[in-house]
């Protein structure tokens, strides 16, 4: 992967581009479709999101288009592997936090989703 940096922040190059791949699509059209889809009160994983649109060791792209995506897309419902935060969520974890309580989803103590299994969504067709 060729990163470039933005205003400080390596940006892959795939973010700012395009990536096309053999399928002539858009990662980043696949990665918005999905997150556009995830209902209010669930979440979907970073990794869950990258193996769904055809790559699964690309978690750290899905969140790259995260941070530089279209901010009218439900991007709070998108959350690691362990069902915590993102630090480079607007407002940092704890905005994260406020925005998917108000959808009643509840954390533990160390900030982690309550029934974390339960809350993760699965699209049933992409």
């Amino acid at each position: 992967m060729i990163n470039i940096k933005r205003e400080g922040v390596f940006c892959p190059l795939s973010l700012r581009k395009g990536y096309m791949d053999q399928n002539n699509s858009s990662f980043r059209e696949k990665v918005e479709a999905i997150v556009a889809q995830i209902p209010k009160g669930r979440v979907m994983t970073y990794g869950q999101i990258a193996a769904l649109c055809g790559n699964a060791r690309a978690a750290r792209i899905v969140g790259g288009i995260a941070h530089f995506g279209d901010p009218s897309l439900p991007w709070h419902r998108v959350v690691n592997r362990k069902g915590g935060l993102a630090a480079g969520y607007p407002g940092g974890r704890n905005a994260h936090k406020k925005h998917l309580e108000m959808e009643g989803i509840r954390f533990n103590d160390d900030n982690f989703i309550q029934d974390f299994d339960n809350i993760l969504w699965f699209p049933k067709m992409l």
